[in-house]
């Protein structure tokens, strides 16, 4: 597979007519000096001495990028309040992973709001996969002022085996259940591992002992691209069968509003449309409402 000729192709995206003025605000962002950035629940970014016009300059160019899906931010003053809390998720998995001096993807990294906060870790190189012209861009925004040396891949999972070089740990949060063949994503992510390299995943689930999986017919929680939603066996299964020798389960959690939420960052529906009124234990569709688990996954040796 020929990747350099994909990228050429994907940048292409980027002069889309709904993608363009993204990339104009970018590029009229001027360059700052002593810049402070704190990379806590929320990655914070402060820049001393900005004039009133470059402050509503920076706020226009973040308002203009909307939705913002993961997050929080925060410029100055400006806190982009994001739909996902996502700083929950990642403390969750913060003591479950070593990254210094290792080289490490995030397969489905959005915005790169997790990739930001792995910086504090010392990795020997962070890539993100996602081929999001909107989230690239959001990306290439918030990295305008950290200036990190993340790479930002117009790709998806199913190049990630195809890679330059391999990984030694990969995250890969919240993309499973839109895939059709779970299985075969899961043995690409484990051929772009080293080996005795990681995998840290989430995915829904359903409860239950048995093997098996929900199936939905049209959407799960208003969301039309999700095949697949295993029990904790039937995911442990799809995890050796694609080549992986050990599976911890990390956590189980079910979503609730105070991690997804809508916000003037989104300007659209989220959990709280998403479940039935009556009865938040399940969504619009009468399925077990969402559920999230973690799991930890090695590649064998």
């Amino acid at each position: 597979m020929d990747l350099d000729l994909l990228r050429q192709e994907r940048k292409k995206w980027l002069t889309w007519k709904n993608i363009a003025p993204y990339q104009e605000a970018i590029k009229a962002l001027p360059s700052y000096d002593e810049v402070t950035i704190s990379l806590g629940d929320k990655v914070e970014i402060k820049i001393p001495n900005l004039t009133i016009n470059q402050t509503e300059e920076i706020e226009q160019a973040a308002l203009l990028m909307k939705p913002w899906r993961k997050g929080p931010f925060q410029i100055n003053e400006m806190f982009i309040d994001s739909e996902w809390q996502s700083h929950i998720k990642y403390n969750l998995l913060e003591p479950h992973f070593n990254l210094k001096d290792k080289i490490v993807g995030d397969i489905g990294c959005n915005n790169g709001y997790y990739l930001f906060r792995m910086l504090s870790h010392n990795p020997k190189k962070l890539i993100g996969f996602d081929p999001s012209a909107i989230y690239y861009s959001q990306f290439q925004y918030i990295n305008h002022f950290v200036k990190s040396e993340i790479i930002y891949e117009l790709l998806g999972v199913e190049h990630v085996e195809f890679y330059e070089h391999k990984f030694d740990v990969l995250f890969c949060l919240g993309v499973l259940y839109h895939r059709s063949d779970p299985v075969a994503m899961l043995k690409s992510l484990c051929k772009g591992l080293h080996k005795g390299g990681e995998l840290i995943l989430d995915t829904f689930m359903i409860d239950g002992e048995d093997e098996i999986c929900l199936t939905p017919k049209e959407r799960y929680s208003k969301i039309p691209n999700i095949y697949f939603i295993p029990t904790i066996p039937a995911l442990i299964n799809w995890c050796k069968r694609a080549g992986f020798e050990s599976v911890e389960v990390l956590e189980t959690m079910v979503t609730k509003h105070h991690e997804q939420r809508k916000t003037k960052w989104i300007d659209t529906q989220s959990l709280e449309d998403f479940l039935d009124p009556n009865d938040k234990t399940k969504t619009v569709e009468g399925y077990p409402a969402p559920k999230r688990v973690y799991i930890k996954a090695m590649k064998l040796l």
